[in-house]
């Protein structure tokens, strides 16, 4: 059997749930994987490990009583730190909110609960989900940065802290900090997910999501965080259906178009040679990957997406910037007075450039299953200074579009390198399907070689 660590959220649901292990077991696994590694990567906000493992011998009482409360009852998960939890510090990453305990629990939080999961903690974000770099450590290397914002979320998940966490995506957050550190990020369809009680960076950009160790957890994960939420205006109606079914779909030959546009011109030799390497292999293994030029301007939505960025994030921080303007990291202050200098037409520009890509995007995706290209220009960069460039992600976040990003290798540095995949709006079963197959084919599993002592 693999080690209580190694278990992903599908196998240890699964365990508990038979009886093969019990959930206290696994929690006092991890608390004790958390305590080994946890002053060297500082992944957690809040650990509160006497209540983690009550509550998973309440979960065990009640499985024996009762039965399973949901599909993932017992399973351990990592909060990030925007998202209000009931009685536990919220803090976003910043001092302004060092002290706030929510009275409430975002809907996703709430529905985590009311599928069994238990929540550990919260995990380390960047100030307020935006640029400037937080104190989480990278598992490969401690000279390169971990990514951002869902820095927490993302190491916890590589070395084993918990199968599974929340992350938060307004230009890249979910999905390039799960390639920097080798695992899998899943950005929904917006809407897709309830932001409702999550601090908000940006209304027309923010999207929740997963971040696993593979694609059956994500797939699992999403059963449970989606779905309508009246409290969220953005919150869309249309149907879900069982992403673990559909991600375990069988499939003969996915149609996969190979972006090189923008994304091949962009990123490193390395990087470049990596992609072209598991688009052949895909393709021997008999996917039909051909070359598709999407009819968009790539360049023009990166600006779209910081100008609506910027500007929605003004207006959220407005009245704690009148009073407390040094109380914000370098980043988060510039993104808030380019906001408050914007042109109400920039931003209006914006927006009907947004309609305008994801109309576009959305029509030439109609002929493929997925869409494919590397996940980041260059593995991670060997900077504490910086979380990484988000342009491989800000304009499908832009679109609204869903992506999931997969591990495909190592660099000659020994940092992971991936590649995403993204679909059309609401096609996460085909996405997962298509991404699944993927992973299988590809066969490509990164751990990174973490000391405990």
């Amino acid at each position: 059997m693999s080690e209580m660590h190694e278990l992903g959220v599908v196998k240890a649901a699964e365990m508990i749930r038979k009886g093969a292990i019990s959930s206290t077991e696994l929690m006092e696994a991890l608390l004790a994987r958390c305590s080994a590694l946890d002053d060297l990567l500082k992944v957690w906000v809040t650990l509160n490990g006497d209540a983690a493992i009550a509550t998973a011998r309440a979960r065990d009482h009640e499985l024996a009583s009762e039965g399973p409360r949901g599909p993932l009852h017992g399973v351990p998960v990592g909060i990030k730190d925007i998202y209000f939890t009931r009685g536990e510090l919220t803090t976003s990453g910043s001092t302004i909110y060092a002290e706030f305990v929510p009275d409430y629990d975002a809907t996703t939080v709430a529905l985590l609960r009311q599928a069994g999961a238990i929540i550990m903690g919260k995990t380390v974000t960047t100030e307020f989900a935006c640029g400037d770099p937080s104190p989480t450590v990278s598992p490969w290397n401690a000279a390169h940065t971990p990514g951002g914002s869902s820095s927490g979320s993302a190491v916890g998940a590589a070395v084993g802290m918990f199968p599974a966490a929340l992350g938060s995506q307004t230009g890249g957050s979910i999905v390039r900090p799960s390639s920097y550190n080798g695992i899998v990020g899943l950005k929904p369809t917006f809407g897709r997910v309830s932001r409702y009680g999550v601090y908000p960076v940006s209304e027309s950009l923010d999207t929740m999501g997963p971040m696993v160790r593979s694609v059956e957890d994500a797939a699992l994960m999403l059963n449970a965080l989606s779905g309508h939420d009246a409290n969220d205006p953005d919150s869309s109606e249309r149907p879900t259906t069982d992403y673990l079914r559909a991600s375990q779909a069988h499939i003969n030959r996915p149609r996969l178009g190979l972006v090189r546009q923008f994304f091949m011109e962009q990123c490193d030799d390395e990087t470049r040679a990596n992609t072209e390497s598991i688009a052949e292999k895909l393709r021997d293994a008999g996917a039909i990957v051909e070359e598709v030029a999407l009819p968009v301007d790539f360049d023009k939505a990166l600006l779209g997406q910081r100008a609506l960025m910027s500007v929605e994030g003004a207006q959220v921080h407005e009245s704690n910037f009148a009073v407390r303007a040094d109380d914000f990291s370098s980043n988060v202050r510039g993104l808030i007075e380019q906001g408050l200098a914007t042109p109400a037409l920039t931003y209006l520009k914006a927006k009907h450039l947004q309609r305008e890509f994801g109309r576009n995007v959305q029509s030439a995706i109609r002929g493929y299953d997925a869409l494919l290209m590397p996940t980041t220009p260059a593995p991670a960069p060997p900077s504490r200074e910086t979380t990484g460039d988000p342009k491989f992600q800000s304009p499908w976040t832009f679109g609204g579009f869903p992506e999931i990003t997969l591990p495909s290798g190592l660099s000659e540095g020994g940092m992971p390198l991936g590649v995403q995949l993204v679909s059309g709006y609401f096609d996460e079963g085909r996405l997962l399907a298509v991404a699944a197959w993927c992973e299988q084919v590809m066969g490509v599993r990164l751990t990174p070689m973490v000391p405990t002592a």
